[in-house]
């Protein structure tokens, strides 16, 4: 679990808005972390190199452009990276520099879904990254004021952009900091859910616990998340059993035993579908990255 990862404590005072790093280096030497300030991490001259974000583990080509939310653990590695000059700039902000209630005026909605998103990680597409590069790079240039406005102005526009994509499953990190459909009947509902994915969920019961007919049930959870009932139920799980084959040792059996999956073959068909990989492979590729304090 979290205390099982590293937490960073960054630099960043309560005096200060946002702190950024620029670097030339010839390897990633930094574990598997977490902390609460959001990060913007801007990386070039890396490819071969993997990332992980959450349950996301990706190799990356020599340019990319990553926010991370709150608390989400994340880390780079050399992986088959050759570069001896990676350029790494990173930003770092309070998760409460801008004030929820400005967040809500229709002029800033963008950033914040934008920031509502990143709790699991956002990869922004090459386009925008090529288009921002110059200026997330010489953004230590500014002073102040203009630094500021000039930092709000660079989230504004990727929070506009298009093709970013979400990295990591919402089920792998605190369900109610991923899940906001304003809706109690899907509230009650994916409780239930997450405090029983390990036992055999069917569609008749929580159709029951929502007061609905199965078939109103479905067509109404479509609506309000984008995905059926037993699709969501299928990421609860794999999101608890990524965080189970990342922090322990238990066996892969048994892991989709506690899990909520009824065989070990249906375990690995869905999480490779899903993930692109087995759960052996997944288990490997976090091999080594973590730091037990």
């Amino acid at each position: 679990m979290k205390n099982e990862l590293l937490r960073e404590i960054t630099p960043l005072t309560q005096n200060d808005c946002f702190t950024l790093f620029k670097r030339i280096k010839s390897e990633f030497d930094f574990p598997v972390h977490y902390h609460e300030e959001y990060e913007l991490n801007l990386i070039l001259n890396a490819n071969g190199a993997r990332r992980i974000v959450g349950d996301n583990t990706e190799e990356i080509d020599d340019l990319e452009l990553v926010l991370v939310g709150s608390n989400l653990q994340h880390s780079w590695f050399n992986n088959k990276c050759t570069s001896k000059e990676i350029t790494e700039v990173t930003i770092q902000f309070h998760k409460n520099l801008f004030d929820d209630k400005l967040l809500r005026r229709n002029q800033l909605s963008f950033i914040r879904v934008m920031l509502e998103k990143s709790a699991s990680g956002i990869l922004f597409s090459k386009e925008t990254t090529q288009q921002l590069t110059t200026r997330i790079v010489e953004l230590n240039q500014k002073h102040g004021f203009d630094s500021i406005l000039e930092l709000m102005s660079i989230l504004h526009d990727l929070s506009i952009s298009r093709n970013m994509r979400i990295l990591s499953s919402p089920a792998f990190n605190t369900m109610a900091e991923q899940f906001n459909y304003n809706s109690r009947r899907i509230e009650k509902t994916l409780d239930y859910v997450n405090k029983n994915f390990d036992k055999s969920v069917t569609l008749g019961e929580v159709a029951k616990l929502a007061n609905m007919s199965e078939v109103s049930f479905s067509r109404f959870f479509k609506q309000r998340t984008s995905n059926t009932f037993m699709d969501c139920l299928t990421e609860i799980r794999l999101g608890h059993a990524t965080r189970m084959l990342i922090d322990t040792t238990t066996s892969i059996a048994e892991v989709a035993n506690q899990c909520g999956f009824n065989n070990i073959s249906n375990f690995n068909r869905t999480f490779k579908k899903r993930k692109n990989c087995t759960p052996k492979e997944f288990r490997e590729s976090f091999s080594g990255t973590r730091i037990f304090i």
